[in-house]
């Protein structure tokens, strides 16, 4: 795992390939001993709740579903400060984002974690999905819920989240985002709901 001095040094790499890139660039506080903190961008995403939720439509991980089954919710994003806040009610799922733009080369693999503060109020910040390939760019996806019996006000431009950051050994033959791999998220901006996986289609038939 690198150091936050190794972090540093991987940010302003000469060689392009192996230069990891966070946009805008962290600020000196951002910087923890072996992990960089990122910050909530102001796009949420959550499902409606059906008026008869026992008996509503399944989803399906392997087909899209209608769009009138999510809501989204828009907040202006100033960057390097605070703004205004979304509040996430106890035991409701979002899809949120980070502010920042990331870009993690073939040697370095990282992992989204949440912040110890937010997850003693109830807050999960990411379900699963805390693992970043190398070559992947865009901003991050986070998959939050708030497990707390009340509510908690996520204020766009606060300190979310973590990025730690680990070594590949050997050379990556295939990064993320190579043709056959058919990466679904490559590039993401903003929140990115779920893209069906083509090829698992067959498991169906």
């Amino acid at each position: 795992m690198l150091a936050d001095t190794m972090i540093r040094h991987a940010l302003s790499e000469e060689e392009q390939s192996f230069r990891l890139v966070i946009d805008p660039f962290p600020h000196d506080t951002q910087f923890q001993p072996a992990s960089v903190d990122l910050r909530l961008g102001g796009e949420f995403k959550q499902f409606s709740v059906p008026l008869n939720a026992r008996n509503a439509e399944p989803l399906d991980p392997l087909s899209s579903y209608p769009d009138s089954w999510v809501s989204t919710t828009k907040i202006p994003t100033e960057l390097g400060e605070a703004s205004a806040a979304f509040i996430l009610d106890p035991g409701v799922f979002t899809l949120a984002t980070t502010l920042e733009r990331v870009k993690i080369p073939n040697n370095l693999v990282a992992r989204v974690e949440g912040k110890s503060s937010l997850a003693r109020l109830g807050l999960l910040v990411h379900v699963t999905a805390g693992f970043i390939d190398p070559g992947f760019h865009g901003t991050i996806t986070l998959e939050m819920m708030n497990l707390s019996p009340r509510p908690i006000d996520l204020t766009v431009g606060m300190r979310i989240c973590q990025l730690s950051f680990s070594r590949v050994d050997g050379r990556v033959e295939r990064p993320y985002g190579h043709p056959a791999l058919r990466s679904k998220y490559q590039g993401q901006q903003g929140v990115t709901e779920a893209r069906p996986d083509a090829e698992n289609k067959q498991w169906k038939k």
